[in-house]
């Protein structure tokens, strides 16, 4: 079968319903939403945050000890000198360290911590780095390749 051949199975478009546009088209007057509430209106329901007229948590969080960011990055970690039982020259990748069981497994990005020393001249390749850490692999002749 060739590209330009390719066409939807039957059913499988179909018009968009116009609404509003008098009784007899069938959705007429309410445009099938009911008569009255807040589903019937024109800005369709609440804004994100309404908690069904409580006080938003927002508004109260100044108020409250401490906050928890539940949309932070969380990142597998690994130190320095974790990195120092490769051998010189070796590029390290997230693949190796799973290999030799220092990682789990790859589902979270990896940052790579400057606890600990390195004395080898090592290539590593993690998502974040610190800045501590960028600095001892550089002084031990290696280099950090940051992931996208």
């Amino acid at each position: 079968m060739m590209q330009h051949l390719l066409k939807p199975p039957k059913g499988a478009r179909k018009p968009a319903q116009r609404v509003g546009r008098g009784d007899s088209a069938g959705q007429g007057s309410t445009c099938g939403r009911g008569q009255k509430g807040q589903n019937s209106r024109a800005s369709k329901g609440p804004h994100r945050g309404f908690e069904g007229g409580q006080l938003p948590i927002i508004k109260g969080l100044p108020m409250r000890r401490g906050f928890t960011n539940n949309f932070r990055t969380q990142f597998a970690i690994v130190d320095l000198g974790t990195l120092d039982q490769f051998d010189a020259g070796e590029r390290v990748t997230p693949q190796a360290l799973v290999q030799r069981g220092y990682l789990n497994d790859l589902k979270l990005p990896i940052k790579v911590l400057g606890s600990g020393e390195l004395s080898k001249s090592v290539t590593v390749v993690a998502h974040r780095f610190t800045r501590s850490a960028r600095e001892k692999i550089a002084a031990a002749g290696g280099q950090a390749e940051e992931l996208a």
